[in-house]
């Protein structure tokens, strides 16, 4: 993972509407949420969209963005952010360009571990969290990180 205090490596990526979207772009509206997932509908993964959907009036009355990113085609990610009326953009990055960049590729290249960043305005990454396995770690990272926001 990477540290604290570093900055945020830039990517562009497209999204599940297949529009290229940039993290300069968001970063231009805010501090964002940048979480790295392995893939689409499988059971933890879709636990941890839906949670973050879920979270997703919280998350914008605070002022912030979220954004997923997992190796699939945006036409995977298409379909599920229909099914799961996801709430934010989902990235394809099927080459791992910022999987990699973010240091979260699997072991030996295979997979993508599952972690949390939180990027604030100015591109540096303020807090992170990883965990591959416990949903429940990255949803708690959010909100602690949420609460610690001033009231919009």
């Amino acid at each position: 993972m990477l540290k604290i205090g570093a900055q945020a490596p830039a990517f562009e990526l497209f999204d599940q509407t297949g529009s290229k979207r940039s993290l300069a772009e968001w970063l231009s509206n805010g501090p964002l949420i940048v979480y790295f997932y392995p893939a689409d509908f499988t059971p933890v993964c879709t636990a941890q969209a839906c949670a973050m959907r879920d979270m997703g009036e919280s998350i914008e009355d605070a002022g912030v963005q979220i954004v997923g990113i997992s190796p699939q085609a945006h036409s995977s990610h298409a379909r599920f952010s229909d099914r799961f009326e996801l709430n934010f953009p989902i990235l394809a990055d099927p080459d791992k360009t910022a999987i990699k960049a973010y240091d979260v590729d699997g072991p030996l290249g295979m997979g993508v571990r599952r972690a949390t960043y939180w990027v604030g305005a100015n591109g540096i990454i303020e807090d992170r969290v990883l965990a591959d396995l416990f949903v429940g770690s990255h949803t708690a990272f959010v909100r602690k990180m949420i609460d610690r926001m001033p009231a919009q």
